[in-house]
């Protein structure tokens, strides 16, 4: 039996190569310092800053790896530099969830305290002429009001307010933490780590990712996306009784949700819930617009439901009534 199901959508990550009077800066608003003295250092090569900072945050988080193991993986040799994307990938490839990071300083304290290294991109040139360059917060001092980080040759680099608003805002505020799985950045939307989530799946395998699914579904329990992605990481990984569950809770947060009723019903089809899945599918199905691009999908599901021989069903508690 063909499964006509709908996946969660991933961005696109953004590409960059990295390696008067003045008016008074205000420093973000921040109470007491911090820093993560512990975060390991590891001078760069030249161009190299990629590898460096991904090591730094990798080996935060308890891997045991160096900065030369990871140029293979990530360094550009035509670009003497990394792109954002090969950063995020190689953290996957090593076990890890690379989550973006809200594009905010009071974010970055956030993810300190919660003793989150970060790693951030720089444009230490100018608009017209950058100069990408690697780097990994570990600290705010708010009494200098200034940044501390992970940066080039230097151990514990310090910038000012002005100096790193400046770099970090000529690079688009991009910046990444990565944890291992089962574990959430401090500040993030669930769209946000929904995608992270649903990106690292495919490298580190359903199972791997099932923690960070229940921490996320516990954060928002009220985001009918959130448990529908987690339904289906569930059904990937082989746990049909709980994504069924999953999909209901998805379905209760939103019953217009016409995705979680297509992926309900292609669950309970597989196991011969038939009756079951056509009363799932029919209120999505007649709800949706002729050109809407989903009804393809629920109509390919529908079809194999009518095609579908009666049999017992093999699954329990299908009988809970959903809204319409």
């Amino acid at each position: 039996m063909r499964a006509a199901l709908i996946a969660s959508l991933l961005p696109l990550l953004g590409l960059a190569a990295g390696c008067a009077l003045l008016k008074p800066v205000e420093p973000p608003t921040v109470e007491a310092s911090v820093e993560l003295d512990a975060v390991p250092f590891f001078p760069q090569d030249r161009y190299q800053c990629g590898p460096a900072a991904l090591a730094t945050v990798l080996s935060a988080t308890g891997l045991p790896v160096s900065a030369e193991a990871l140029v293979d993986d990530v360094y550009l040799p035509d670009r003497r530099g990394s792109l954002q994307a090969e950063l995020a990938a190689a953290a996957r490839r090593h076990g890890r969830v690379p989550f973006p990071v809200a594009a905010g300083e009071e974010a970055l304290v956030a993810e300190l305290r919660a003793g989150h290294p970060v790693l951030v991109l720089q444009n230490l040139g100018l608009d017209s002429l950058p100069r990408w360059h690697y780097a990994v917060v570990v600290g705010y001092r708010a009494e200098e009001a200034h940044w501390v980080l992970r940066s080039g040759r230097e151990r514990r680099r310090r910038e000012s307010v002005r100096a790193f608003r400046r770099h970090w805002r000529g690079a688009d505020r991009w910046g990444l933490v990565v944890l291992p799985p089962g574990q959430l950045p401090a500040v993030a939307g669930p769209r946000d780590v929904v995608d992270a989530l649903a990106a690292a799946e495919p490298v580190l395998g359903a199972e791997a990712i099932l923690p960070g699914w229940t921490q996320a579904s516990a954060r928002w329990p009220g985001d009918a996306d959130l448990a529908f992605a987690a339904a289906n990481g569930l059904r990937a990984a082989g746990r049909p009784q709980a994504a069924l569950r999953r999909y209901r809770q998805a379905i209760a947060n939103d019953p217009r949700h016409a995705a979680a009723r297509n992926n309900l019903a292609d669950l309970l089809l597989a196991y011969a819930c038939v009756g079951q899945a056509r009363a799932v599918l029919a209120p999505a199905l007649a709800a949706l617009d002729d050109d809407d691009p989903l009804r393809p999908v629920l109509a390919a599901t529908a079809r194999e439901i009518e095609q579908a021989e009666p049999a017992a069903c093999r699954l329990e508690n299908t009988q809970e009534e959903l809204q319409p």
